[in-house]
């Protein structure tokens, strides 16, 4: 049996340089640097509020919420989504992949802490290493966007799931959401690293060797980020690998909007600086702003402008 390689969150200035030219290499050094504090730096939790979060994104793309059997969560991270779901009873037993063994260790040990039946292995999306038609569904959040072919990657899918099995892969950004988004993060991250520079905002200010190292970060980041999506081209790639009813939805403009620099400003200050009442400030204000674009942007602005994109399909039965 293959022993996955095991996690390497200090890479050297040789190895982050090589990544440069190897987008999956890339994508191994970041999110295994990442995999440690990547629930805090995201605001991911495993109680009732990403619970719902996870069960609502879930059923806007798959028009129901299960439960299955057995489901895989393809590029798992720390398994905020496949977990939460399973929390949530859509899931009952699930498995995970990652091309990071940082990830899919912090994502088994999730599992572990919330006694949830979850196995995994470090794998590349690309070449799934599980037998045909083994799984009831397969999942993915913010997952599409970082692998390089992602036509080979929902053939796989296809092949592991089950004759009749579904996928829905949410959270990726589209390519008008994702010009705003970093746009409004990096005019975010300017601001608030220079305002913190004057004498009374100092102590705002993270120390500099910290902040360097999220710009090192952010550099690589924009290394892993390969694809932003039109939704009907995506809908085109999933048919084209063999999927039947295709269904891509998107979500979140004015929440996005404010969103994407609040998730910037907490990244640049101290952490101690914003507490619980600021944490609550901007999740309700996200929930207010998403009510408004579900409920009223969507009924009157074309589909494109809004950051997220999901998508779903089944495998044909026959």
């Amino acid at each position: 049996m293959a022993v996955d390689p095991k996690p390497n969150p200090h890479a050297t200035a040789e190895e982050v340089q090589a990544a440069y030219k190897d987008p999956k290499l890339a994508n191994v050094l970041y999110h295994d640097w990442e995999a440690g504090t990547y629930d805090e730096k995201w605001s991911i939790s495993y109680d009732e509020r990403c619970i719902t979060y996870a069960t609502d994104r879930f059923r806007a793309v798959a028009g129901d919420t299960g439960p299955y059997a057995h489901a895989l969560e393809l590029g798992c991270g720390t398994g905020f989504f496949l977990l939460n779901l399973m929390q949530g009873g859509v899931i009952e037993k699930g498995s995970v992949t990652d091309l990071s063994p940082g990830m899919v260790e912090v994502a088994l040990r999730n599992a572990k802490n919330l006694d949830l039946d979850v196995d995994g292995r470090v794998a590349d999306a690309e070449r799934i290493p599980y037998d045909d038609n083994t799984f009831d569904l397969v999942v993915g959040h913010a997952v599409l966007h970082h692998i390089p072919d992602v036509g080979a990657a929902m053939r796989e899918v296809l092949r592991v799931l089950k004759p009749g099995g579904k996928f829905v892969f949410a959270g990726d950004p589209t390519n008008i959401g994702n010009f705003y988004a970093r746009k409004l993060g990096q005019l975010t991250w300017w601001l608030t690293t220079n305002v913190t520079k004057l004498g009374p905002l100092n102590d705002w200010r993270r120390p500099q060797e910290e902040l360097d190292e999220s710009s090192r970060a952010a550099a690589l980041e924009a290394v892993v980020d390969l694809h932003t999506f039109d939704p009907s081209d995506l809908e085109r790639t999933a048919r084209g690998a063999g999927a039947v009813h295709v269904k891509a939805v998107t979500e979140e403009l004015s929440a996005a909007l404010f969103g994407w620099p609040v998730r910037t400003f907490e990244a640049a200050v101290p952490r101690e600086k914003l507490g619980f009442g600021w944490a609550m400030f901007a999740y309700r204000t996200w929930q207010r702003l998403s009510w408004v674009d579900e409920k009223v942007l969507a009924k009157v602005l074309p589909r494109e402008v809004f950051y997220n994109v999901s998508v779903t399909g089944r495998k044909p039965v026959a």
